[in-house]
Formats: structure tokens, C-alpha cells, sequence
């Protein structure tokens, strides 16, 4: 009798499995491009809605009727600068040559942020890259008060990324500055946590015979007696989500200034009124709600997922309270 051979249970992408440190990504590289503009921006995910447009790629069975896409709507109030950070690079790595403050930083910086007691403006003059260090306004919102802190690059040349971080110390930074309606960006985020879960829901193992072991959700064997050990390619029980996660070239439909478009009856639930500028991103995005989410310009761009002509007739406001 030929052996039966099955394929392994569970997924093995990401390991080791740990929690993220924070709420929100850490994001350890950023696509530059010579265009002069900030690189990033940060989010909070308000909840999803559908959209109901013409199909704009030219190749689809569906080309030229009206589709339906599922959409998550990001809440983006402005950014404010704390400093813009001087790099210069030293074999591997990069160190902070200098150092200018904004004028006016927020107290509420002050509960995440350690500042220096005396803040003292050093500009550097040989250096390699500029970083402008923002932090959110989660007051504008419904959600909370103390805001997220993010160095985010500025592209382009020396020179003209410093001309344009000095621009944007003392402004308020909008979505609009940063993206476009209809471009990819890679999103940036931390999935919801669902705490401790067996093998069948952590790896999808199959659920066993009741006659055949001592347990149903769960393996048969986890290894032998001698060594005592059980492997860590072993599905067994243990606490599951709450992973840093990247999804790259997601689609933005739409950057909006005007909060009513998208807001359903009843507000959003879990959630409440969007009140400030807002975004649409194509499908799901990971993380519960009023979880902060970063968007980055995207390091694999495929221009083909973009279409040439895109046209929202409709935006979905229905109660989402089920």
C-alpha cells in the first residue's frame, strides 16, 4: 500500500510567533524616491463600507458595469513636527548629527515622548538624510488623547529635503500632501490580538476521532519520549494575533475632506463620527478599531493594479449596527 502524504498543518511564515511591542507598526524601511515629499503618514481605522463604481480595468469580465468593492475608511487628522533629525552614516549605520525643534509641541507629546528639558536647536551641515519625527492629533477625534509618535524621511536631495522639513516644522501636515487620489501604498499595522487559542483555531489542525486519542482539538503525538522536549514546529496552544503585519500595494480610492460622505447611520460602531480628513483603502486593513495605522509609499509598486480612470458613483452610508 503506497504511504498517504499530507501536507503540513499551520502556517510557518512568520516566526518566531511574538506580540508587538505597541499598538502600532514599526516601520525599519521606507521607499525614497527623488521626488521632495514625506514618505509616510498615520492613520486611525474608522471601520468599513462598500463603494459602488464602473469596472475601470480593461481586461475584466466585467469591464465598464457597475461593480461593488468592499473599502476600510482611516480617519487621517493632521500631522504635527516635533524636530527634524540630521543623519549621517558611519559603515552600517546612521547616527543623529543635529536637531531642530518646532515652536509650539503639544503637552499631550509629552506622556509618550521623553523631550530633553532644554530644547536646543542644532543644525548640522554635513549630513546624509533628514527625518522629520511628527506626531498624530488623536484629539481632533473621538478616540483618545495622547498621540503616536513616527520618524518619517523626507525624499529628494539634500538640500531641497531640508529646505522642505524646515517648511513643514511649524505647519500642520495633511493627508493630501503626502498621496493622491487613486495610487497604491503599502499599509502598516498591528492585527487584532485574540489571546490564548488552541491548535485547531491557531493552526487549523484537523479535529481527531474520539475514539482514536485522548483529546479531539488537538495532535496526536508531540514528539518522543527521549528527548523529553516538545519542538516548536509542534501546533499547540498559545496566545494568537497581535502580530505586526505589512500588506503591500494596497489600493487608495479616495482622500476626502468632508467627513459626512462616509459617515453611516448611527456612526461607526465601536468607533463613533469621522471628523476629520479621511481616506478610502480598498479591502480590509488589519487592526481593531481606532488602532492606529501607517501608510508608506510602496516598495513593490506594480502600476498595472492601477487603473486609468476611476469613478465613485456611490458611497455606502446604511447603519452599520447589523
Amino acid at each position: 500500500m503506497p504511504r498517504i502524504r499530507f501536507p503540513r498543518r499551520g502556517s510557518m511564515q512568520v516566526w518566531p510567533r511574538v506580540r508587538a511591542k505597541r499598538s502600532y507598526a514599526r516601520v525599519r524601511n521606507f521607499k525614497l524616491s527623488n521626488e521632495i515629499k514625506l514618505n509616510g503618514f498615520i492613520g486611525y481605522k474608522a471601520g468599513m463600507t462598500h463603494v459602488v463604481l464602473n469596472d475601470p480595468f480593461p481586461n475584466s469580465p466585467t469591464k465598464g458595469m457597475e461593480v461593488t468593492w468592499s473599502v476600510t475608511v482611516i480617519e487621517c487628522p493632521p500631522l504635527r513636527a516635533i524636530s527634524l533629525k540630521f543623519y549621517k552614516i558611519y559603515g552600517d549605520e546612521q547616527k543623529v548629527v543635529g536637531e531642530i525643534y518646532a515652536n509650539n509641541i503639544d503637552k499631550t507629546v509629552k506622556r509618550y515622548y521623553q523631550l530633553p528639558k532644554e530644547l536646543k536647536n542644532k543644525e548640522a551641515n554635513d549630513f546624509d538624510s533628514v527625518r522629520l519625527l511628527a506626531y498624530t492629533q488623536p484629539k481632533l477625534t473621538n478616540i483618545k488623547k495622547t498621540p503616536e509618535v513616527l520618524e518619517i524621511p523626507i525624499s529628494g536631495s539634500k538640500e531641497s529635503a531640508l529646505e522642505y522639513g524646515k517648511k513643514l516644522l511649524n505647519s500642520e501636515i495633511k493627508i493630501s500632501d503626502v498621496f493622491k487620489d487613486n495610487q497604491l501604498v503599502d499599509v502598516h499595522g498591528v492585527t487584532k490580538g485574540k489571546g490564548v487559542q488552541g491548535p485547531v483555531k491557531r493552526f487549523g489542525v484537523a479535529i481527531l476521532s474520539h475514539k482514536a486519542h485522548k483529546t479531539k482539538r488537538g495532535v496526536a503525538g508531540l514528539g518522543p519520549w527521549t528527548p523529553s522536549k516538545v519542538s516548536w514546529r509542534r501546533p499547540v496552544a498559545g496566545k494568537m494575533g497581535y502580530h505586526s503585519r505589512t500588506e503591500y500595494n494596497k489600493h487608495l480610492l479616495k482622500i476626502g475632506n468632508k467627513p459626512a460622505e462616509v459617515m453611516p447611520k448611527g456612526d461607526f460602531l465601536n468607533y463613533g463620527k469621522v471628523k476629520t480628513d479621511y481616506i478610502l483603502i480598498k479591502g480590509s486593513v488589519m487592526g481593531s478599531k481606532k488602532r492606529a495605522i501607517i501608510l508608506t509609499t510602496p516598495r513593490r509598486e506594480n502600476k498595472r493594479l492601477i487603473p486609468q480612470q476611476l469613478e465613485i458613483s456611490y458611497i455606502s452610508k446604511s447603519s452599520k449596527q447589523g
